[in-house]
């Protein structure tokens, strides 16, 4: 299966030289990854212009200008993506926060969906054992939380590791999406269950970052479970059309 993974990156020069190498030695030579750089000021556009260079033909940079944010992020590559002759789009932290040597499974479970997840929350998955009880506490009540009020079926709706067969991702209007940070992940699901997305689920763990600074916090927490309500109204009407 041809798979282009779309990675975006802001300040991962400690991350992305790692990442790389593990990501270019899994068994899936068709594998390309499409790294879309947020103008990063600690150089990791050019460093991952050097890794172009290391392996030709498997790594694609784009430098983004404008407005910054991992949705528009997302539908920046995502719209590179489907230009490709790739077969499945894949989504990712840079940070390993999301185990690499899981994509695999993720390919196989897509024989039977039309958007396999890495999931925390099943069976199987789990979270850094460094975590704090409140934090483990907080992910799991903003995963119940967005999931109960979006009706989605899914156990982990926050997570960002994904891979989507290609015509699924084709059907959605996602440059409507209107959320741009975090909460363009929970946006991109429901908008998917009203497009009649079938899911699968992948056991995941998943660990704090190692290097660099990790950009999640409180606030930006709090305003994504603030978001959820605004993204059931801005698509109640599609949610109607599919009830009637």
């Amino acid at each position: 299966m041809k798979i282009m993974l779309v990675l975006p990156t802001y300040n991962e020069a400690e991350n992305l030289p790692k990442l790389i190498p593990i990501l270019m030695a899994l068994p899936l030579p068709d594998l390309k990854v499409l790294v879309v750089d947020d103008k990063s000021p600690d150089r990791t556009g050019e460093i991952a212009e050097e890794l172009a260079k290391q392996f030709p033909g498997r790594i694609e940079v784009l430098h983004r200008s404008g407005e910054r944010g991992l949705g528009r992020a997302y539908v920046f590559g995502f719209d590179h993506a489907l230009k490709s002759d790739a077969e499945a789009i894949a989504q990712m932290d840079c940070d390993f926060s999301h185990p690499p040597d899981k994509l695999p499974e993720l390919v196989a479970k897509l024989t039977d969906c039309d958007l396999a997840l890495g999931s925390r929350y099943i069976p199987g998955g789990g979270v850094d054992k460094r975590w704090p009880i409140w934090r483990k506490a907080l992910s799991r009540w903003g995963n119940f939380y967005a999931r109960t009020i979006l009706g989605l079926p899914i156990h982990d709706v926050t997570g960002a590791f994904r891979l989507w067969r290609r015509e699924m991702l084709e059907r959605l209007p996602y440059r409507q999406v209107v959320s741009n940070g975090y909460v363009f992940i929970v946006e991109i699901l429901y908008l998917a269950q009203l497009h009649g997305c079938r899911f699968g689920e992948v056991p995941i763990y998943f660990a704090d970052r190692q290097w660099g600074r990790s950009k999640m916090n409180f606030k930006i927490q709090l305003e994504a479970a603030l978001r959820v309500w605004q993204v059931k109204w801005a698509y109640r009407n599609l949610q109607l059309d599919r009830l009637a």
